[in-house]
């Protein structure tokens, strides 16, 4: 990967923007891609990098869209091929014949990277400082905070109050406030039902004591009960719709509509295409391909 591409994947991580990372892994001449190209697709079907052609792109724009979506595997293999491909394809990967390509094959690996889940944890205490440890060894985007007022990161799925008493109500609300799936507070039966009265939220809100009751008694014990918890707690993620796609006029392959995807106006509506190709010719005589 270059140097910029990987400052731009790096750059993307950080914003938390999900997106999907292509390689070149097998190419026949004469495709003008190579072994080691590589390419960022985000969502909104912009392509940076380099993996093919236009009619090449415009696949990988439409198994992206797929792959971001969710509902499947967070990578595949995609093979594009100018003929249609005899015999079964292996599991994980995607074979797409695109007779716009100018010849040979390439397979692709796509990778999805989506931000880990995002937990938002408020003091610093030895069960704070565990559930960093914890939490990222698990998977999850953990920061502890110390500041009250410090704003309820956007997209957090949880919000624990592990500061033994200092400044948990401010923290609370901001969180109740900020529609937080999961918000727990670490304190005893008997303190948090005295916190949830002063902070006048019916019990179910909050949870509280935090986490699981597996017997935990270290910090390290206890934060492995609130991930458990927060794992037990996840709603099941239904798949995204399906990208939306039209069928290129001219060669008939299936085109993801994105802002990015090629386009042309014509008769009052818009007309997508696979390539600057068909595009052209389209655009030359609309009413030989139905426009």
């Amino acid at each position: 990967m270059s140097i910029d591409l990987l400052a731009r994947a790096d750059g993307l991580r950080a914003a938390r923007i999900p997106f999907v990372l292509a390689t070149v892994v097998r190419a026949e001449r004469p495709t003008s891609a190579h072994p080691g190209d590589r390419a960022i697709v985000l969502g909104d079907g912009s392509v940076e990098g380099f993996v093919g052609g236009a009619c090449a792109a415009s696949t990988l724009r439409t198994q992206s869209a797929a792959l971001l979506a969710g509902g499947t595997e967070p990578s595949v293999l995609l093979r594009i091929t100018p003929e249609p491909a005899t015999g079964p394809t292996p599991p994980g990967s995607v074979t797409v014949d695109n007779p716009c390509l100018s010849g040979g094959t390439l397979e692709i690996f796509l990778e999805a990277v989506v931000p880990a889940t995002l937990v938002h944890v408020f003091g610093d205490t030895p069960i704070a400082r565990a559930l960093v440890v914890v939490g990222a060894a698990a998977g999850y985007d953990v920061a502890a905070v110390t500041d009250p007022a410090a704003a309820v990161p956007a997209g957090a799925a949880a919000v624990v109050v592990a500061s033994h008493g200092h400044d948990e109500l401010p923290v609370l609300r901001g969180a109740l406030a900020a529609g937080v799936p999961y918000v727990a507070l670490v304190a005893s039966p008997k303190r948090g039902a005295g916190v949830l009265a002063e902070l006048g939220e019916p019990s179910g809100r909050v949870k509280t004591p935090a986490g699981l009751d597996i017997g935990a008694r270290t910090p390290g014990e206890v934060a492995v009960s609130i991930l458990a918890e927060l794992v037990s707690r996840r709603p099941s993620v239904a798949p995204a719709p399906a990208p939306q796609t039209a069928a290129d006029p001219v060669c008939g392959m299936s085109v993801t509509v994105t802002p990015a995807s090629l386009s042309y106006p014509h008769a009052g509506r818009r007309w997508y295409f696979c390539g600057s190709g068909c595009r052209d010719a389209f655009a030359a005589d609309p009413a030989r391909y139905g426009g």
